[in-house]
């Protein structure tokens, strides 16, 4: 399948002069062996390690994220569409939002092991980078590219297709979980001519890099809870809980 704008095996320009490391072990955690072993390093160099490099000449990961992103969109897309044809473009959009979210990606990274190998500037090693979660899901997507630009397409799929595979054989098309709760959770509340949900931060856990959010809906005399990495997540997890009360 041909490639648009960057083409694997190209030269993407990158003068390595990082802390040496041994880089194997993780080839082996993910199942691929670079040929250019340049293009893992710059997939693993955050912004702050390249501000603050003497060297010049070191680039970060950000436009890998960029591309990583692309690429792990079109792939879950793929698998999502042929796995589940008969499905219409929302759910099958709700679907791949959940399994690309921020919290899944960062997920993915952890499992293997990027938080440690990542190049890091001081300030960003002090307030604890290598377990931010944002930080995380884009070095995820910026390795994906990094494959993609080595070796094509395929290795990327296989690499996404093993990091998603519990995930997506575990899917059921008419489970709640693949709905948006709260916009589902409002549907309900109004066939039930109550009032619209109410969300409320109740606590807040946890440092600023790894914070935790326990949020509390009220509709009509219900009243549920859920936690999250953010008041966004939380307050889904809220929404389900509620909607499995109402049931």
């Amino acid at each position: 399948m041909p490639n648009s704008g960057f083409r694997h095996g190209a030269a993407v320009p990158y003068t390595v002069e990082c802390v040496q490391r041994d880089l194997s072990t993780f080839e082996e955690r993910i199942g691929y062996k670079f040929q250019r072993r340049d293009l893992l390093t710059r997939a693993l160099t955050h912004k702050s390690y390249s501000h603050e490099a003497r060297h010049e000449g070191v680039q970060d990961n950000e436009t890998f994220e960029f591309l990583g992103d692309s690429v792990l969109g079109f792939v879950i897309g793929d698998i999502l569409f042929c796995r589940f044809p008969t499905l219409d473009e929302g759910a099958l959009s709700k679907m791949k939002a959940y399994l690309v979210s921020a919290t899944s990606l960062a997920e993915k990274a952890r499992t293997f092991g990027m938080g440690d190998v990542i190049y890091l500037g001081v300030g960003e090693e002090k307030s604890g980078g290598r377990k931010k979660e944002s930080l995380l899901a884009n070095l995820f997507e910026a390795m994906i590219a990094a494959v993609y630009l080595d070796g094509g397409i395929e290795p990327a799929r296989t690499l996404i297709e093993k990091s998603f595979a519990s995930e997506i054989d575990s899917i059921d098309s008419e489970d709640l979980l693949f709905k948006d709760y709260k916009t589902a959770l409002q549907e309900v509340a109004q066939g039930k001519g109550l009032q619209l949900p109410d969300y409320n931060v109740i606590e807040e856990v946890g440092p600023d890099h790894d914070k935790r959010f326990v949020v509390e809906v009220r509709v009509g005399n219900l009243v549920a809870r859920g936690e999250g990495s953010s008041k966004k997540e939380a307050q889904q997890q809220a929404a389900k809980h509620a909607l499995r009360d109402f049931a």
